[in-house]
């Protein structure tokens, strides 16, 4: 599994990841899949920076377009006064929203709360992700 998270939307980048670019984060998740076809793909976003729910969605929709399969959504929470501040807290609804809105663009499992983290039941993630077991034939 290659996880690389989006962290945030195009227009918020410069200030939230000053050193990546959101059409080079795009490149990587799509080459991996052009690599390693069967490489099972992982991205995240942090809310709370000032976006909108409609850059989210187009985000979502460039993320499933790669073919990205895992996609995690959380709350941005500022980790010291050195970060940036929290716009808004998004109610649990919105979360409930935003994964189905995600759901949409085909992504394979989607993990959607105030508490998700890339990790968040990474477990469950790469069970929901694996190839079937093949039956043996008797």
């Amino acid at each position: 599994m290659l996880n690389h998270n989006t962290e945030s939307v195009p227009r918020l980048y410069r200030v939230v990841r000053s050193g990546a670019r959101y059409k080079r984060t795009l490149d990587l998740l799509s080459n991996a899949k052009k690599f390693s076809p069967g490489m099972v793909t992982k991205s995240g976003l942090m809310v709370g920076l000032g976006e909108t729910t409609e850059e989210l969605v187009d985000v979502f929709r460039d993320l499933g377009q790669r073919g990205v399969d895992i996609l995690s959504i959380g709350q941005y929470m500022r980790p010291s006064r050195d970060h940036l501040p929290i716009a808004r807290f998004y109610p649990p609804e919105e979360f409930v929203y935003l994964k189905e809105q995600a759901l949409r663009f085909g992504f394979r499992h989607v993990e959607s709360g105030p508490m998700v983290r890339s990790s968040y039941h990474a477990q469950e993630q790469a069970e929901a992700t694996a190839p079937a077991p093949q039956q043996l034939l008797t």
